[in-house]
């Protein structure tokens, strides 16, 4: 029976300081989808009895059948605090709404957690306590903390320690405490003075304990709330005494730091003595089916079982009762009540890094105050496919203002900029209405605060935008995803009848995944990139499934390569305009790496303040001054990592032709001159210019392809290099699975930086880079050769040079394979086709 009707949800939507919206983020298969069953199902959305085998979040059929998140999905839970004594601070009413977004674990899909992230102020991180924090939970962790928002931690599978591994109290302390340190070092790193503390800890009640599976959990509140009724000490203290190294000591009737009683036995820590023995001793008594045990324990801490469950044995006995005792939801929806900020806290130290306009003008006010009289700012995150073909709901969070069905608004996409037509539209929206997992409700009206689905705005936004009512209004700033589109395929329809459908089908994957690219090459390619051979793999299956409808032929898989150069140009490079008239001399040389990492994480930006830029550019990479101050553009893109730099003294019209260079530098920073692959890495310095005085034989006719010239030129003198992108695999095995892998990575040029093992586990974790040209078949090479018992998960990492080309052979076949498939010419342009003599 559904506990709340939507009109309750509507009236507590108003209640801003009520709302919590939160994303469940973690590895893969640590659990979340598991885990938010227990919370839907105290919502009573679905039954106690499917709760954890249901997996009622993953809403497509292939997540069904795979047992993996694919999309994020989002639901909203109504909550009522039962203890009125016990609310948060600011709250008016014991009633909450929990706004829950379940996000993937796998590598490939992390970009559906950056989206997830950026609508929500809190996150609930899973660790699976057997593993510990493996490489994925921190590539979330550490994008939730840059996006501003505020972890807790639930340990999972505590189950696992009880029956599966058997280890005692003492190592599962040990166990959790090591799974909380890791997360606190990643989260503890981000120095941010108004963002606070983030660091989680057990006895302040930010972290849980439990099994999603069995639906059993709880925070050390719980315990100190029992306990307390029975010493008669306060909770508050009783709390700080049931983590870290307690020791009760019952003959002395104190408490104590030293192992050891007064007569010198050894005493147990009061987390194991108070906290995991009670737990062990009912499952153990229950495993061993003593009946007189349980029946006193379970009389003694008073749980009611019916007498279907009292007929259960065993492992379905263990959860029955368990989950009377401790159940999860309220221990986990009270932690995310009491710790996690609502909508008005969180958007006060969260504008800096969503608003990319003024923080003084009415837009930002109205954000940071989270102000529903303001102007209306909602940030769409993400498109969700409906059921009707073709069509999509704009899914995101209202910031500020009131977003009703009917109201006229402006729409701004990634590229508009205040003042400008271009990539702006003023519609009226459809319809508001509530994503709840698999199905949807309609409302009439949504206020600032809680995430909602739009109707009828999806023609005019590709992956994601702006919407408001204010003229004056910036955007939102576009997120930054932690893994790139590397892995590409060509797709063609079998039957060329259907191209059109085909090419309206790309239009609609585009819109429907945050990371995936679709473009055309020259050559009249039609080209899927994704994250990962599992992205694209799905990408796929959905194109020729929903978006498109038709069947299609793939290629194999391909990989991005990055042109780049490792030395100075040997020589001043000239190119001569068309008309003989203008000489342009440009040199070419490599950018530090840091640098280029920087370039793409945006901390270095077209956007910046010309010289805040150009001193970080002098302080940190030893650039002269003045040269970081005439910076003409970054490309390809505003976010490309290759530098075009103005170093010319006293050279008259530059700035008339500075708009045909950097359309040129765009240009041939998009397609490179070795194999037409976008460049990285390589800054080019404008040293010297002769141009005609009269302006009509100097315009973009004239200069782009001249400048294109030289800059290919540039690059070819600077010895060229190919770079490969390269992953970071983790493979997690158990010790005697080892030897299969060094035999696998081996083969696939890997090499292996670090290997480990897991405390108080059977299981190895070894940490490689290997190419991503060599990782296609890479997971199912991997089982085949240890019988199934290692399990890879491949992150990019980096780029890495392959070599010179036109030295090293190896390249230079890499580089004409690359221009053999997209239909170029079979051999290496040669320089005199781009340098001019004097």
């Amino acid at each position: 029976m559904v506990n709340f009707t939507i009109d309750q949800i509507r009236s507590i939507m108003d209640r801003r300081e009520n709302i919590r919206n939160m994303s469940v983020i973690a590895h893969v298969d640590h659990g979340k989808t598991t885990l938010s069953d227990s919370l839907i199902q105290r919502a009573g959305i679905i039954a106690d009895k499917v709760a954890g085998d249901m997996r009622y979040m993953s809403t497509r059929q292939d997540e069904q059948d795979r047992g993996i998140t694919i999309k994020s999905s989002s639901v909203s839970l109504h909550f009522e605090i039962t203890d009125p004594d016990n609310m948060p601070k600011g709250s008016t009413s014991p009633e909450f709404l929990i706004n829950l977004i379940d996000s993937p674990g796998h590598v490939d899909f992390s970009s559906e957690v950056t989206a997830a992230l950026r609508v929500t102020d809190g996150a609930l991180v899973v660790v699976d306590c057997v593993e510990g924090v493996c490489v994925q939970t921190e590539t979330v962790l550490r994008q939730a903390v840059a996006e501003r928002i505020k972890p807790v931690l639930f340990l999972n599978k505590v189950d696992r320690f009880l029956l599966e591994l058997q280890l005692n109290t003492e190592e599962a302390y040990i166990s959790f405490r090591r799974a909380i340190e890791s997360v606190n070092v990643i989260v503890g790193n981000m120095d941010d003075k108004e963002f606070g503390d983030v660091t989680v800890k057990p006895e302040i009640g930010t972290v849980a304990f439990g099994s999603g599976l069995h639906g059993w959990g709880f925070t050390l509140g719980k315990f100190a709330k029992l306990y307390a009724a029975k010493f008669g000490v306060p909770k508050e203290k009783l709390i700080q005494r049931l983590w870290g190294d307690n020791y009760f000591d019952a003959e002395g009737k104190k408490w104590t730091s030293s192992t050891t009683s007064v007569s010198g036995k050894p005493l147990a820590r009061a987390f194991c003595q108070f906290v995991l023995e009670p737990i062990y001793q009912l499952s153990r008594a229950i495993v061993d089916d003593n009946q007189e045990k349980i029946d006193k324990m379970v009389k003694t801490l008073n749980i009611n079982l019916s007498t279907e469950d009292k007929e259960l044995k065993g492992k379905a006995l263990v959860k029955a009762v368990m989950r009377k005792f401790l159940p999860a939801a309220d221990a986990i929806l009270e932690m995310i009540v009491m710790h996690l900020p609502s909508p008005i806290v969180a958007q006060k130290y969260r504008v800096i890094n969503l608003y990319e306009g003024p923080l003084d003008d009415e837009c930002a006010k109205a954000i940071s105050a989270c102000d529903p009289e303001g102007p209306l700012m909602m940030y769409v995150s993400k498109m969700v496919p409906t059921s009707d073909k073709g069509r999509f709901y704009a899914f995101g969070r209202v910031f500020s203002g009131v977003i009703r069905t009917g109201q006229k608004v402006r729409i701004m996409g990634p590229n508009y900029v205040p003042g400008k037509k271009e990539d702006l539209y003023c519609k009226s929206i459809q319809r508001t209405i509530l994503m709840m997992g698999r199905k949807t409700e309609q409302i009439e009206d949504c206020p600032c605060g809680n995430i909602v689905g739009l109707v009828g705005v999806d023609q005019y936004l590709v992956k994601s935008g702006t919407i408001t009512t204010s003229e004056v209004a910036h955007n939102i700033r576009v997120m930054k995803f932690s893994v790139s589109p590397v892995v590409r395929v060509a797709v063609e329809a079998k039957n060329p009848a259907d191209l059109p459908k085909l090419v309206e089908g790309l239009k609609r994957l585009a819109k429907s995944d945050p990371c995936v690219l679709c473009y055309t090459e020259e050559s009249g390619e039609h080209i899927v990139a994704g994250a990962g051979e599992l992205h694209l793999e799905i990408c796929l299956k959905d194109l020729a499934e929903d978006h498109a409808g038709i069947e299609i032929k793939t290629t194999d898989p391909v990989v991005s390569f990055r042109e780049s150069v490792q030395a100075e140009s040997s020589i001043v490079c000239l190119s001569k305009s068309p008309n003989k008239h203008n000489r342009l001399f440009v040199k070419a040389e490599p950018m530090p790496m840091e640098l280029q990492d920087q370039i793409e994480a945006g901390t270095i930006n077209a956007k910046d303040d010309v010289k805040s830029r150009a001193n970080v550019l002098a302080e940190q990479f030893n650039w002269d001054v003045n040269d970081a101050k005439s910076i003409w553009s970054f490309g390809p893109d505003a976010s490309g990592a290759n530098i075009l730099v103005n170093v010319t003294k006293g050279v008259q019209y530059m700035n008339e032709i500075k708009d045909s260079f950097v359309a040129a530098f765009q240009w041939a920073t998009k397609e490179g001159v070795v194999c037409d692959e976008n460049m990285r890495g390589i800054r080019f310095n404008v040293l010297d210019v002769t141009l005609h005085t009269d302006a009509i034989h100097r315009g973009g006719g004239q200069i782009v392809p001249t400048a294109r010239r030289v800059l290919y030129a540039a690059e070819l003198t600077a010895s060229p290099i190919l770079l490969e992108p390269i992953y970071l695999v983790e493979i997690t095995a158990p010790e005697s699975a080892v030897g299969g892998i060094y035999g696998v990575l081996n083969r696939r040029r890997g090499h292996v930086i670090s290997e480990e093992r897991r405390v108080g586990t059977p299981l190895f974790s070894v940490k490689a880079n290997m190419p991503v040209l060599e990782s296609f078949g890479f997971t199912a090479d991997l089982r085949s050769h240890t019988a199934g018992q290692a399990f890879p998960q491949c992150v990019f990492d980096h780029w890495s040079s392959i070599g010179v080309v036109g030295v090293d052979k190896k390249v230079t076949e890499v580089a004409l394979a690359v221009r053999k498939r997209k239909g170029l010419s079979e051999e290496i342009p040669p320089l005199d086709r781009f340098m001019d003599k004097l």
